[in-house]
């Protein structure tokens, strides 16, 4: 299977690179420090298409000229000099605009899709709680069918994109009901969309978090939040297996974001090897230092091919082609542990590179450090990956 990309997809690169270095890289550093979320920004992207990439032309996106791997693109390309930026735009198609475009109503779709592929709003998608983020079949929100409508009484945390002025919805998992089992019964859980404004709704004040400053993240609670029976996503119990589906896209995307951190990395500790004196010479001449550059450029490329492969598997899916039972899974979980895995280990060595002034918050490598972790974290945990990846070995792992 071919996965290189094409002429087209370079030649988008560099749009969006122009785009990201004239709108974005002389601001982050101040959006970090003041916690600002660039609406204004963020709106521009939809304007340029990012958010319209993996979207039917009818409701204004690329249609058949865009592609998952192009997303994959922009979303390294946004990392390389924002991080924050990077997973608004990779949370606004993944988990904003993708379950609404692959599950939902002619209706639903006719609603949301349009201000969302275009930018002019945000969506976000709550699945973690206090007490189920890995485990998320341990849901605890519920929403109950009552005259016609569901009463969602929860909570969820860690939501990106979704308490900012231009969020219009939050898609939610809730429990609505229990479903007999060969092991007794187990909960049923479905996707509801909940708008902005519903009454019952509130997105708590933003988290303050060690990265990702300029990136909208909340908790959200849901106190009788009512919304029309019509606002079921998809099938009715269907909701496990919808997130299982829209997170293995997801943790491609997060691996390209990784990718664009990684290459931060490498272009930052390239130029300041090349331009620090010490000793009556650059300190790029030295091996102890040149050699950990090496591996920097070593994690780029391994990173960047696992990505890009799983990415082109997803591309085929979408033409119709069938893969082989749970390889893109394990290729999605393969890509989002080592590029992320990498990433981290590149802002240490980056960091490193810049000694004393790595420390400093006046040199972007200090940002990146403190945005690399959470990598591992978010759209399944590195461990969750291991298992994931194991698992599609046959290992019976739990």
């Amino acid at each position: 299977m071919s996965f290189e990309l094409s002429r087209e997809h370079e030649e988008f690169r560099q749009s969006v690179r122009e785009f990201a270095e004239a709108e974005i890289a002389p601001y982050a550093a101040q959006w970090d420090r003041d916690h600002h979320f660039p609406t204004d920004v963020v709106q521009k992207m939809g304007k340029l298409g990012l958010m319209g990439l993996t979207a039917p032309e009818e409701y204004g996106g690329a249609g058949e000229h865009g592609d998952f791997s192009s997303l994959c693109v922009a979303i390294e390309e946004i990392g390389r000099v924002d991080q924050s930026m990077g997973i608004t735009l990779e949370a606004a198609v993944g988990l904003g605009i993708n379950p609404i475009q692959t599950y939902g109503t002619q209706e639903q779709k006719d609603t949301w899709l349009p201000d969302l592929v275009s930018g002019t709003t945000l969506a976000g998608f709550g699945l973690t709680e206090p007490g189920a983020g890995s485990d998320a079949g341990a849901t605890r929100t519920r929403a109950e069918l009552v005259g016609g409508e569901w009463v969602v009484n929860g909570a969820k945390q860690f939501i990106t994109n979704s308490g900012s002025e231009i969020t219009s919805c939050v898609t939610v998992t809730a429990r609505t009901g229990e479903r007999a089992s060969t092991t007794g019964t187990r909960p049923e859980i479905s996707t509801i969309i909940v708008p902005s404004g519903t009454d019952g709704f509130t997105a708590e004040p933003p988290y303050d978090k060690l990265g990702w400053h300029a990136s909208d993240t909340h908790a959200l609670t849901f106190e009788d939040a009512r919304v029309p029976e019509g606002n079921l996503l998809g099938d009715r119990g269907r909701g496990f297996s919808q997130f299982l589906a829209t997170l293995d896209d997801g943790r491609v995307a997060i691996a390209a974001l990784a990718v664009g951190c990684i290459q931060a990395c490498v272009d930052a500790s390239v130029k300041y090897a090349g331009e620090r004196q010490t000793f009556g010479g650059p300190i790029g001449r030295k091996q102890g230092l040149a050699f950990q550059i090496a591996d920097l450029e070593v994690m780029l490329r391994a990173s960047r091919l696992l990505t890009y492969q799983a990415a082109a598997m997803k591309d085929a899916m979408l033409r119709g082609a069938s893969p082989k039972p749970g390889e893109f899974k394990q290729a999605a979980a393969v890509a989002k542990l080592y590029a992320t895995e990498s990433a981290v280990t590149a802002t240490r060595i980056a960091t490193q590179v810049f000694g004393g002034y790595g420390f400093m918050e006046e040199y972007p490598v200090t940002r990146m450090y403190r945005d690399a972790k959470v990598l591992e974290i978010g759209e399944g945990t590195s461990e969750v990956q291991r298992m994931l990846i194991a698992r599609g070995l046959g290992l019976p792992v739990e």
